[in-house]
């Protein structure tokens, strides 16, 4: 069977936006981050919590979990109580909703060979849930998610004949963040996209054709630090950097402003592609490999402990947790109940983001000017 398929869901905003990255990355190395692995045991932790709230048979996963803390268990307790206070809800709609715990989806009929694995799928009153658990630290949005969308289309392929399904709400849920991201798709809506969007595109990712797009969804491509359409944009803007930022437009510096994140991120994967060559024995005209700084540390904490008391003094410094490790050792009502009058918040340092954010814009200056006025 095979494990991950070509077009996946969770793939699926970057060979829509650029179909044939499928098939040029093919045989790259898939490197498992840090972050993927410790997402992976956040899922498992997530299932048995979910699971054993709705009183299935399950088996306790924690000892076996790599990445284990406090705040992996407060986020996986959160999740599986989100998806409870939704069950509770639909079954005051419906006498007999339908819960489903990583339930493997086929959308095979519009994308080639495609399927998934849906975290949470509940349906009730003829609507479909969709739950999406992510443990990342990259807001995510449930609005246009294709990879929700791709889970709602394989959950109708099994369900729409057996609970004539209207609507579909899909959510993505992201603890860390304090991010609950709901929308709401009409099943009309969803095939009409799946027809005349999907179906086409996922044929020329499936084929490796289409046009190279680059884009926010290049860092999720393993083709990305040699890639010539993603260097080509980045090039483009880094043109204005030979250009005094007095004498560019207004127009220039909107265009640098939203892009300036890409253009990073681009040089990032460029310098770490190269390192990594190099370490691999390639060797860049011009550059050397060299080893890096380093800090001393000691070979052995206790040791050194030891012998510092024998000489007289104290080893060890007292510090206060700050207030994640605290939220986490007390748990967050019991921290609000204990130390919500000791808390503050102070006014984070002015940035400049899209319009699209969700933060509420800071009045300036100039703007209590013009008021006064």
């Amino acid at each position: 069977m095979t494990k991950h398929a070509l077009l996946s869901a969770s793939s699926a905003y970057r060979w829509l936006n650029c179909p044939p990255s499928v098939r040029i990355s093919e045989g790259a190395e898939d490197k498992t981050s840090v972050y993927a692995a410790e997402g992976t045991d956040a899922h498992l932790l997530c299932s048995y919590k979910l699971e054993k709230a709705l009183g299935l048979p399950t088996t306790d996963p924690t000892e076996n979990l790599t990445y284990y803390d406090n705040e992996m268990e407060t986020s996986a307790n959160e999740y599986a109580a989100y998806v409870l206070e939704l069950y509770a809800k639909a079954k005051e709609a419906s006498p007999d909703p339908i819960v489903m715990i990583e339930q493997r989806v086929d959308f095979s009929r519009y994308v080639p060979q495609g399927f998934g694995t849906a975290d949470c799928i509940l349906i009730a009153d003829r609507t479909l849930y969709i739950v999406d658990f992510k443990y990342g630290k990259n807001e995510v949005d449930a609005h246009g998610n294709p990879q929700m969308q791709l889970y709602a289309l394989g959950a109708l392929e099994l369900f729409d004949d057996l609970y004539d399904i209207d609507k579909v709400q899909m959510t993505i849920f992201q603890p860390r963040l304090g991010n609950v991201s709901v929308s709401e798709i009409s099943k009309e809506d969803l095939l009409s996209w799946a027809k005349n969007t999907l179906v086409p595109t996922a044929k020329l990712a499936y084929e490796g054709k289409g046009e190279y797009a680059a884009g926010p969804w290049c860092l999720f491509c393993r083709m990305k630090a040699t890639c010539r359409k993603r260097a080509e944009a980045n090039m483009e803007l880094a043109k204005l950097d030979f250009t005094d930022p007095p004498l560019l437009s207004d127009e220039e510096i909107e265009k640098v402003l939203t892009q300036v994140d890409q253009l990073v991120s681009w040089a990032n994967d460029v310098k770490e592609f190269a390192l990594t060559q190099a370490i691999s024995g390639k060797h860049w005209t011009g550059f050397k490999l060299v080893e890096g700084r380093s800090n001393r540390k000691y070979t052995d904490d206790e040791a050194v402990a030891k012998t510092v008391l024998e000489a007289g003094y104290d080893p060890y410094e007292q510090k206060l947790k700050g207030v994640t490790a605290m939220t986490s050792l007390l748990g967050k009502k019991r921290f609000t109940e204990l130390l919500g009058d000791l808390i503050t918040k102070p006014q984070g340092k002015p940035t400049l983001v899209p319009e699209s954010d969700k933060r509420p814009e800071m009045t300036t200056a100039a703007d209590d000017f013009k008021e006064e006025k």
